[in-house]
């Protein structure tokens, strides 16, 4: 009842959510007010056994999203890197939102400009206010940022590191990472630099005919043998056997 009716009176395009945990496919953009409608009406029939769902309703942002690593430990704070990811599943980001199916770093939309203002606007307020309430940070926090006209606006946080953007991240990085993953929690980031290469990395996912939704199980995926292993090209094995 009042989140059609709030639907209504915002109109669209809007983002209507699952509020829990979903793997990164509880959301939909709807682009008109029917599609909402049943996107309100599907995570409700989906949880109906649970008398305390929610949704969450958004407004539509614009612009080019961006991932922005940092790892944190109270309020000193190291980025270690930019990337963009695309969650539709078809060619030309069309068809069903997905968990990802690819993604490069570093994300060029993501200026060192732009980088900068994050850092003091949206990062630093939320690790002091973290640290107020006696729950200091500490681990890697992912900021999924929305840039248009030279801005980004924060659209949420993880706790985690993004997949696939951790992919090509991680194959950027090398094995640095574990030096900072340890200095992360040991509480020692201030003596820390991250060295980078002038360089870019691109991951691209293979899954399943279906995903996101049904799948057929058990198809076997050939040449994974041929496949070269170094530094520079890699294969990253997820729900296989």
């Amino acid at each position: 009842g009042s989140a059609t009716e709030y639907v209504e009176k915002q109109g669209a395009p809007i983002v209507i959510k699952a509020d829990g945990l979903a793997a990164g496919k509880g959301v939909t953009v709807a682009m008109d007010v029917p599609t909402a409608y049943q996107a309100v009406e599907d995570i409700f029939n989906s949880c109906s056994q649970n008398l305390e769902t929610k949704v969450v309703i958004e407004e539509f942002m614009e612009g080019e999203e961006a991932s922005f690593f940092v790892l944190c430990n109270g309020q000193k704070l190291l980025p270690i890197g930019t990337a963009q990811d695309h969650k539709r599943v078809g060619d030309g980001d069309t068809g069903a939102n997905t968990g990802g199916m690819g993604a490069y770093s570093p994300a060029p939309v993501l200026t060192g400009k732009i980088e900068e203002t994050v850092i003091e606007e949206i990062i630093k307020p939320t690790l002091r206010e973290m640290e107020r309430r006696g729950e200091p940070y500490q681990g890697v926090l992912y900021a999924g940022l929305m840039i248009k006209d030279e801005k980004a606006r924060l659209v949420e946080y993880n706790a985690r590191f993004g997949d696939p953007e951790c992919q090509p991240l991680m194959m950027r990085l090398g094995a640095q990472v574990l030096d900072l993953l340890i200095a992360t929690s040991n509480g020692d980031l201030d003596d820390c630099r991250v060295s980078w290469a002038d360089d870019h990395a691109l991951c691209v996912v293979m899954a399943s005919i279906g995903y996101p939704g049904k799948i057929k199980k058990g198809s076997v995926i050939k040449g994974v043998k041929n496949l070269s292993n170094s530094s520079s090209q890699m294969c990253f094995q997820a729900g296989t056997t």
